[in-house]
């Protein structure tokens, strides 16, 4: 339960970090254009530390960690966040500096986006394996 509090306290972190990013740097700029660095700061904290809050709590209630179900989950949905706010973090600095986004940053976004989709289907196995009424049935 340690490393989930963790995780949720990183996030809150870099969330609060971004934004502070987004803001100083669209000021410096004097940009006034829409940027992925606007939503940033937002999907770190809600997909980050909101959602590591929840993990936590129906971890406290059924049990989750310690079985290699919410391990893989862990882990998917971790490089997978990391990646995605990266690449938005990517994009949206070159957005305020006029450059010009290439393929490969929505290709590296949506490799996020599947690791995402990944950890959250390992979440669902291992709450499906743990809750009341389902162990009879699972192995």
């Amino acid at each position: 339960m340690k490393k989930l509090y963790w995780a949720a306290l990183s996030y809150m972190v870099l969330g609060l970090a971004a934004g502070l990013y987004y803001r100083e740097l669209t000021k410096a700029q004097e940009f006034t254009g829409d940027t992925q660095l606007a939503v940033a700061h937002t999907h770190l904290l809600a997909l980050g530390m909101l959602f590591f809050l929840v993990v936590l709590a129906l971890d406290k209630a059924f049990g989750l960690s310690g079985n290699r179900l919410f391990t893989l989950f862990f882990w998917f949905y971790n490089a997978g966040l990391a990646l995605t706010a990266a690449m938005m973090l990517v994009h949206g600095t070159m957005t305020v500096f006029g450059a010009e986004s290439s393929a490969a940053i929505s290709g590296i976004a949506g490799l996020g986006h599947i690791l995402i989709t990944l950890g959250l289907v390992h979440l669902f196995l291992a709450l499906r394996k743990v809750l009341p009424g389902q162990r009879a049935e699972v192995g």
